[in-house]
């Protein structure tokens, strides 16, 4: 009998790891604008995860919240959050005081793509094709003149435009504009859930999002997802309603494009030091050019959002790509 050698002990340690049951916090829920997504996308992700024997606990980030940590102590913090609550870098920055490992980007990274201004003008430094816009303040457009203000801006950009706060998701805030007469609106809408929008130039084309994920072995684009609202606008009621947008996975775009998009994609995500999972939003225009609109760090993972349809449509189950990802944080990658 011989005695097992350093990569034979190795392997067998993978081996019992991979097949070790895992304690599991989802967190979900959260005080923001798109609370009720996030809990949709909670139970989602974490029945996925039970489903494949996990324990599975699912903790509102509230004021109860570092408490219930330190009682389940889990393996592993899988965060479903939407909006302020978790993607704009302060949650995710306090998780990794508690020493608990935790899918998803670091604070620091979530920050950077939360604000669409910044990640807007570092994608734009770095050579990609971004929408031309401006980011204003209610200050500003309060104090320089709500009416001049607006009157430069269509001189400025043209029409049509796209108005949305300067931070935020699921499309809430967002107007689009093809009638000056309605920027006042637009503008208010927007301010509603920031205190800061974003007024940019309307990019026509298909519109596209990329999931793009990282199971510790570099991070990989799923196949593209075009959207096609029946309304005509991907509206917050559009994202989460079935029936009211259609959509196709893969995109109906060239092999030329889709390789575009997805080397993009993936560009983009480590360009703004994202982890794990991310979704990058895009539209390509009638000359085959790929505009980047936003990147999402926890996008939505509902019966109808865009990163599970990814997923399936690459081959994989949920299930299977939910727990790599938790396998990958809990390695440290």
């Amino acid at each position: 009998m011989t005695d097992s050698t350093p990569l034979d002990s190795a392997a067998a340690e993978r081996a019992a790891a991979e097949s070790a049951v895992l304690n599991i916090v989802v967190l979900a829920g959260g005080i923001s604008h798109e609370r009720d997504v996030s809990l949709r996308s909670g139970r989602r992700v974490a029945d996925a995860l039970s489903s494949l024997g996990h324990t599975v606990h699912v903790l509102d980030p509230d004021a109860g919240l570092l408490a219930g940590l330190e009682a389940h102590r889990p393996d592993v913090i899988w965060p479903a959050l939407h909006g302020a609550t978790g993607e704009d870098g302060a949650l995710l920055s306090l998780l990794e005081t508690t020493g608990i490992p935790t899918v998803g980007s670091r604070g620091p990274s979530a920050g950077l793509a939360w604000s669409k201004p910044t990640s807007k003008e570092l994608v734009r430094r770095a050579g990609f094709s971004t929408p031309h816009g401006i980011a204003l303040s209610t200050e500003t457009f309060r104090d320089l003149g709500a009416g001049s203000v607006l009157d430069h801006l269509v001189r400025a950009l043209g029409m049509p435009l796209v108005v949305k706060p300067a931070v935020g998701g699921s499309a809430q805030g967002v107007t689009i504009v093809d009638d000056a007469s309605a920027l006042p609106r637009a503008m208010v809408n927007a301010y509603t859930y920031a205190d800061a929008a974003i007024v940019e130039a309307k990019i026509s084309g298909v519109e596209v999002a990329v999931t793009v994920i990282d199971r510790g072995d570099g991070p990989v684009a799923l196949p593209a997802v075009e959207i096609v609202p029946v309304s005509g606008v991907y509206s917050f009621e559009a994202r989460y309603n079935a029936g009211e947008t259609l959509f196709y996975t893969p995109a109906r775009i060239s092999e030329e494009t889709a390789a575009l998009v997805s080397e993009t994609a993936v560009a983009i995500h480590t360009l703004l030091g994202l982890r794990h999972i991310s979704r990058v939003d895009l539209i390509i225009d009638a000359d085959g050019t790929a505009w980047f609109l936003e990147a999402n760090v926890l996008p939505g993972l509902t019966e109808t959002s865009l990163a599970p349809q990814s997923i399936e449509a690459s081959g994989h189950s949920l299930g299977e790509v939910y727990l790599a990802l938790a396998r990958a944080a809990i390695a440290g990658n």
